[in-house]
């Protein structure tokens, strides 16, 4: 998006081409105080709000207010250059249903500017998704629950079901022939759980995969196939066998994707022991990072301190990360992660970090944790979001861009118990509802023509503009 700011006049008059003589010119401004800017309607937390809705906030600076900006999830939709200050929203109706973040900032006619302020509303009605936009499935008929897609270079979906098959999407149409199976344990939140392409996979066809093997005693596996067009060359090839797991059959984690470094990066849930998140002595409760090969990197941030697999941890501290995603244009990882009793998280991909779990979930301050850049509760207090497992990751940055370039880089992300898909503006931290997707979505992704994929249940929903 564009910002634009005050153009400033030169002090110095100009006559006849030259200077007038006897005026001299002005020094430069030396303020560089920024102005302060407060929202004023809606009030924080107002519900339900529908229709025309007019917004409108108060600013202060001692040289001078030039403009007031007004923005609704990080778009700005309106500004204004003199008090009162406002904007108008012709209807509520233009957004989905649900809750959005209403953002003010001022800028001073020295061009300083204020962070935005925002605060949070939400908008009722029964609007599924923004007016301009359109859901629609684009195949279905799979065999059991789908958990997570890939997008070729080609434009092919490689698609993992929960029960072991992988299977292509070719131009919307379903390949009736699985591109391999691989023999699963499916209890509860087992089974397989993630795919990547490799980096070269225009050359090398190298499909990677996490799932739960009984193979040996149960236990999570990252493996690798060859394609060979729309079907695997041969069976896969064990990279890594993470340790057994316990009794417990949920917090299995299972995202994998190849960063810009060219290691895969695996997350790994704490198989239902909060002790095991931050310590490094076991890799449950972790974000894994792993050579192409699957060897382990010899600059992963505790390669010196931690010994045999558990070298591979590159970051700590998680319940569940089931999804995660890595921003393309700029190496950004988001890692959602999937609370107990009160909050979901989104948190920012550092080597070396410390997520807190299970000492601490959802917003907080202790010492050497990394908060999360975006927390909500399983209440609608106090943050208005309402759900209970955050589930699906994608960043928008398609070869087409169909949604606009004011989506250009957002983050989106889905609420499997809400069915709410749900966009973030990563340049302002804002959040807002974008779609009512429809019961258990499992995750996200986005095609080579731009159109955001959501799978929930055996189908694959697409959503276009």
């Amino acid at each position: 998006m564009t910002f634009r700011t005050p153009l400033l006049r030169s002090a110095v008059t100009l006559t006849m081409g030259a200077l007038v003589l006897g005026c001299d010119a002005p020094t430069a401004s030396t303020d560089s105080t920024a102005p302060t800017a407060a929202l004023t309607s809606p009030a924080a937390a107002t519900e339900g709000l529908t229709g025309a809705l007019t917004l409108t906030a108060t600013a202060n600076d001692s040289a001078g207010i030039a403009t007031v900006d007004f923005a609704i999830d990080g778009t700005i939709v309106g500004s204004d250059a003199s008090a009162p200050y406002e904007a108008n929203i012709t209807s509520t109706a233009a957004y989905a249903s649900g809750t959005h973040t209403i953002s003010v900032r001022a800028t001073d006619v020295n061009g300083n500017r204020s962070s935005w302020v925002s605060t949070y509303v939400t908008f009722g009605g029964s609007v599924a998704r923004p007016s301009t936009f359109s859901q629609a499935t684009l195949v279905s008929g799979f065999g059991s629950q789908l958990t997570a897609i890939a997008v070729a270079p080609d434009g092919r979906l490689f698609v993992t079901e929960k029960d072991g098959a992988i299977r292509v999407v070719r131009d919307g149409l379903l390949n009736p022939v699985a591109f391999a199976t691989v023999t699963v344990a499916t209890g509860s939140e087992r089974g397989l759980l993630g795919i990547a392409l490799s980096p070269d996979f225009g050359t090398t066809g190298l499909v990677y995969v996490y799932y739960t093997t009984a193979q040996g005693g149960v236990h999570n596996r990252i493996s690798v196939f060859q394609a060979l067009g729309d079907v695997a060359s041969s069976v896969d090839q064990v990279l890594v066998d993470l340790p057994a797991l316990s009794s417990a059959e949920n917090h299995n984690g299972g995202a994998m994707a190849f960063g810009a470094d060219g290691k895969l990066y695996v997350a790994v849930g704490d198989n239902a022991n909060g002790s095991l998140a931050p310590a490094l002595t076991s890799v449950f409760g972790k974000i894994l990072r792993y050579n192409a090969d699957g060897s382990i990197p010899t600059d992963n941030p505790f390669s010196g301190t931690a010994t045999g697999g558990n070298r591979a941890i590159w970051a700590r501290g998680l319940r569940n990360p089931y999804t995660f995603a890595f921003q393309q244009s700029t190496g950004r990882l988001h890692i959602n992660d999937v609370g107990e009793g009160s909050w979901e998280e989104i948190n920012l991909g550092r080597a070396g970090a410390d997520y807190g779990w299970p000492s601490t979930e959802g917003p907080t301050s202790a010492s050497g944790v990394d908060a999360p850049i975006f927390a909500y509760g399983h209440t609608n207090s106090p943050t208005l979001f309402e759900g209970a497992a955050i589930i699906g990751a994608a960043f928008y940055e398609p070869l087409n861009n169909r949604f606009g370039s004011g989506y250009t880089g957002d983050y989106f992300f889905s609420d499997f118990d809400s069915g709410m898909l749900y966009r973030m503006d990563v340049a302002t931290g804002a959040v807002g509802a974008f779609a009512s997707v429809g019961s258990g979505p499992t995750n996200l992704a986005v095609s080579l023509d731009g159109t955001l994929l959501v799978t929930i249940g055996t189908r694959i929903e697409r959503i276009t503009r």
